[in-house]
């Protein structure tokens, strides 16, 4: 006890030793390009051009950040003929349709939900987490209660296509993760608003057939998705195993920190997940994984491992889909 008083008594002396400096964790300052204010909606895959026509629609009413991505998740949700996304995504191997979600504004503030059942939009009980309560994550019959108790309702929509895939499925029961399957799943949405703030969303029913109770690297900020305003934001998608262990995201964010630009770090974070993952854990030829970024700047990126992947971008009332680059390709 004795040694321990004298310890703490001696702190403040120790301020000044090198093992107690903070200076090496100060932020670096923001990048010296002008923010771009003009409105930008960016998205995963061909179908975010749906997605992001609804977070044009919310800037162009004068919407956050946050607003746009919001409303570009609840448009692919809405969408109960998608088979990755929403109520109307493949089920579980148990036969449940499982949904992850996760939004992150501005201010950093950020909202998940995993293992969500029967509740349409994820993205919104997300929203409703990180501005409602003390929390981040919220799971399973947790997440469903919350998402009751806030207004919103129960659905048992089961989409008639995924079922009957799930059923021939049964038959041999096998998972094989396909590359680009139907070139799209998980749907990554970055945005910037008329004030240059960034925020991010992503929405998914996850692997088809998954186990019960997996969850990717959609709803766990850091990976699936990362938003510092003062930098920039990124997003990813394919197998999410993969992303997981190199928490992805917030690796693009704070190379682009370092001075990268947002392909150069999209790019440098693919040659760090290929020998994260490959090949001790799996063979690069087996899995397919993809990320797509933005600075303050408005500057955009995106890469891939393998090839196939696609991202939708609407910049200054111009709508496109755009082919990402690949390791490779």
């Amino acid at each position: 006890m004795k040694s321990r008083r004298n310890f703490l008594k001696a702190l403040p002396a120790l301020g000044a030793l090198p093992f107690l400096s903070f200076k090496g964790l100060e932020r670096k300052p923001t990048a010296t390009k002008k923010r771009y204010q003009k409105g930008l909606v960016l998205s995963t895959w061909n179908f975010g051009l749906k997605a992001n026509e609804a977070g044009a629609e919310s800037f162009q009413k004068g919407g956050k950040a946050v607003d746009m991505v919001e409303a570009a998740g609840r448009r692919m949700e809405d969408d109960l003929s998608e088979l990755s996304i929403g109520l109307g995504g493949f089920p579980d191997r148990d036969g449940h349709t499982t949904l992850d979600a996760c939004i992150m504004d501005h201010h950093g503030k950020a909202g998940s939900v995993c293992f969500l059942e029967q509740i349409k939009h994820p993205v919104s009980v997300a929203r409703a987490i990180m501005e409602k309560t003390p929390h981040v994550v919220l799971v399973g019959e947790g997440a469903q209660q919350f998402a009751l108790k806030n207004g919103f309702e129960l659905d048992t929509y089961k989409n008639p296509e995924a079922v009957k895939a799930w059923k021939e499925w049964l038959v041999k029961s096998e998972y094989k993760p396909v590359i680009n399957i139907e070139n799209h799943d998980t749907i990554g949405i970055l945005a910037m608003d008329a004030q240059g703030d960034m925020s991010g969303a992503c929405t998914t029913s996850g692997l088809a057939f998954k186990m019960r109770g997996r969850v990717g690297d959609s709803p766990i900020i850091g990976s699936g998705l990362y938003v510092d305003n003062e930098v920039g934001a990124a997003t990813a998608t394919g197998l999410g195993e993969t992303i997981l262990r190199s928490c992805s995201s917030f690796l693009i964010v704070e190379l682009m920190r370092q001075g990268m630009s947002p392909q150069a770090a999209c790019e440098e974070a693919i040659q760090r997940l290929v020998k994260i993952n490959t090949p001790g854990i799996l063979k690069v030829e087996d899995y397919q994984a993809c990320f797509l970024a933005c600075n303050a700047a408005g500057e955009v990126g995106a890469y891939s491992v393998h090839p196939g992947f696609t991202y939708a971008i609407w910049k200054e009332g111009k709508a496109e889909v755009i082919p990402s680059k690949s390791m490779l390709g």
